[in-house]
């Protein structure tokens, strides 16, 4: 802290309590950024579950012409030709779904770092304080 050989316990206490002051601060406005972007990327996981279901919906709609259109043309081209780009649709939207749901975990979104600082900084202040 501080060179002075006969410094005050109330300065030493003054200037520990400014130092844990200083490092909530530090951790706090840490959270805050860490949080801000998890939650930066939950908005785009959740953009691409919302995309997902307008494919869904789309592939449903392509699939089910490709239906009437097979059933009704029995081995026209057509028909196979909307039932492969149905398909597509579906596995494109199955693809955006589960990024989307992977991306949206509560753990992905929980503030890591910060927690991982404030057990760092911890483990020093106890080792600083085992110390004297």
């Amino acid at each position: 802290m501080t060179d002075k050989p006969h410094e005050s316990t109330t300065s030493l206490v003054g200037d520990a309590l400014q130092h844990v002051s200083s490092l909530v601060r530090s951790e706090v406005d840490l959270a805050r950024a860490e949080i801000d972007q998890n939650l930066r990327r939950a908005g785009a996981a959740i953009g691409m579950i919302v995309a997902a279901g307008v494919i869904a919906l789309t592939a449903l709609n392509v699939l089910a012409g490709a239906l009437v259109a097979a059933i009704t043309e029995a081995g026209i081209d057509a028909g196979w030709s909307a039932l492969i780009v149905g398909v597509l649709f579906a596995i494109i939207a199955y693809v955006l779904l589960k990024k989307g749901t992977n991306d949206l975990q509560l753990s992905s979104l929980a503030p890591t770092r910060t927690a991982e600082n404030v057990k760092r900084d911890a483990r020093a202040v106890q080792g600083a304080y085992n110390d004297k």
